[in-house]
């Protein structure tokens, strides 16, 4: 019987680099499952580089699979969508914080990400259009939003989480006003806003009281989480309070659910997307791609995505 074919793309510098101590035995369960493996270690300019490798590989794989962050996973499925394909995608997540990973019940561990690569199921799983970009699970801008893109990669190595956290204390004396007109599919909303976000996680950051609940993956809609500018320190508390406790206070913060949504300020303005810096505009239209892609989970995910889904259906 012929083995099946995958190539398997990794970041050797990602997270503590704790990839390069488990390569082997990755590649071994990889082999022993029955797949002919094609490993490339990313090169510089990283999710460029894994775009334009996924983009443009000409060999039939059954499956690719990738180990690096949340920037790596982006690269990957940014080129699977340029391919127009929907060959599985599988992840072994190795970022300082992996919220993607973390939303789809992505083992931490090297090894049971390898496994469930193997061993689980094909996920449809939607995608971000960003003017002309993709992104995976956030595109955001304001406060906080930078913090990622802008954390040292040795402070995120040797702190983890707590990095991010060093680095957005600093934004806080620094709180800047973006005047913005959004229009979700056929709703719109101006507004002062000090955090605009569009997400398709259930966290970000490592954070979840910023995102809704009922977060699907595969249902055409993103959240979107708009932050109003506080005219004074009792409106920041109730912000702050609210964004800590989990309980968001709808005077100050708007949470709504759409697949089209377009931005319009008359400054320009810098946007994150999957935690890299993505550029800076005026505006920005983002699209819900449903189910463009197709991640490997396992049935734990598919059981509670299932059980999510059908206690809704009962509330409704």
């Amino acid at each position: 019987m012929k083995n099946k074919q995958m190539l398997f793309l990794y970041n050797p510098y990602s997270g503590k680099g704790t990839i390069k101590n488990h390569l082997s035995d990755v590649l071994d369960l990889f082999v022993k499952a029955g797949y002919d493996v094609v490993t490339r270690p990313v090169q510089n300019n990283l999710d460029h580089d894994l775009y334009e490798t996924v983009k443009n590989f000409k060999y039939p794989y059954d499956i690719v699979a990738c180990s690096g962050g949340d920037g790596s996973i982006n690269g990957v499925i940014a080129g699977m969508v340029a391919r127009n394909d929907r060959i599985p995608i599988g992840y072994i997540p190795t970022g300082t914080v992996n919220d993607f990973a973390s939303s789809l019940r992505i083992p931490k561990q090297i090894m049971k990400a390898a496994h469930q690569i193997v061993e689980g199921y094909p996920f449809p799983c939607d995608v971000g259009r960003f003017n002309d970009k993709n992104f995976v699970y956030v595109a955001a801008f304001g406060l906080f939003t930078d913090v990622s893109y802008e954390t040292n990669q040795g402070l995120k190595n040797i702190f983890g989480q707590a990095a991010y956290i060093m680095e957005g204390v600093k934004r806080i004396s620094k709180l800047t006003k973006y005047h913005v007109k959004v229009t979700c599919d056929e709703q719109i909303i101006e507004d002062d806003f000090v955090v605009g976000m569009v997400t398709n996680s259930k966290s970000v950051g490592g954070f979840r009281s910023l995102i809704g609940s009922k977060v699907y993956f595969d249902d055409g809609q993103f959240e979107v989480t708009l932050i109003k500018y506080p005219r004074n320190l009792n409106e920041m508390r109730l912000i702050v309070n609210s964004l800590l406790s989990g309980k968001l206070d709808p005077e100050h913060i708007y949470q709504l659910r759409a697949s089209k949504i377009v931005f319009e300020s008359w400054d320009d303005i810098s946007w994150t997307r999957d935690g890299e810096y993505g550029g800076t505009f005026q505006t920005v239209e983002i699209e819900n791609l449903q189910q463009a892609v197709r991640i490997m989970v396992n049935e734990e995910h598919l059981k509670a995505v299932a059980s999510d889904k059908t206690q809704v259906r009962r509330l409704d």
